[in-house]
């Protein structure tokens, strides 16, 4: 069996005394992430502690990698999506990239989003609770905007491998961002300006 990264985080951390979901916690998962420096997706995909789907289901954080059908006209694109998918679309879905956000904007707003998840017991249970509409109509999830794309399902690469309510965090902070057209810090600051 393959040994697997977020397990292996998920150990570390817990020997460290880390308490998941604390700003301790976000802050020891974002150091780890530049030590370990860069991800193999194609391996991530295969984590052990990954489940695969070949459908997304709303509510669930998935990775992927995906193949815009306008790729050459757009200014930039990433290839390997982390989303919260929201809702079923004309032919795919709508999810929440979290990619294009900065590190630390992204766990502010995952701290929001896990104010509308179906329970707080953070296992395979808990999902997110919310629409286009939750999002555009509170000021506390401004930072969607950027965030929020349309994926059609002909031009996704891989099985959806869903991340677990547990392993959030982990996921969140992985350097697995894939732009093309930009750098990762161009599209930031991009973000940061449109929210």
């Amino acid at each position: 069996m393959a040994e697997s990264l977020i397990q292996k985080l998920e150990y570390e951390a817990f020997r460290s005394g880390i308490t998941a979901r604390t700003a301790e916690s976000r802050a020891w998962f974002r150091n780890k992430m530049k030590e370990i420096g860069d991800v193999n997706r194609n391996r991530l995909l295969k984590d052990p502690a990954l489940t695969k789907r070949q459908r997304p289901g709303s509510g669930n954080m998935y990775m992927f990698f995906y193949d815009p059908k306008h790729k050459k006209t757009l200014p930039y694109y990433d290839a390997f999506p982390l989303i919260i998918m929201i809702e079923a679309a004309a032919g795919g879905f709508y999810g929440l990239n979290l990619h294009y956000l900065h590190p630390t904007m992204r766990a502010r707003l995952m701290d929001e989003l896990q104010n509308v998840t179906n329970n707080k017991r953070y296992d395979q249970s808990t999902k997110f609770k919310m629409s286009y509409q939750i999002l555009k109509n509170a000021n506390k999830f401004a930072a969607f905007k950027p965030c929020f794309k349309h994926y059609l399902t002909k031009h996704v690469q891989s099985s959806f491998a869903l991340v677990e309510a547990p392993e959030w965090e982990i996921a969140m902070f992985m350097p697995t961002e894939q732009f093309r057209g930009k750098s990762a810090r161009s599209v930031w600051a991009e973000s940061r300006r449109s929210i």
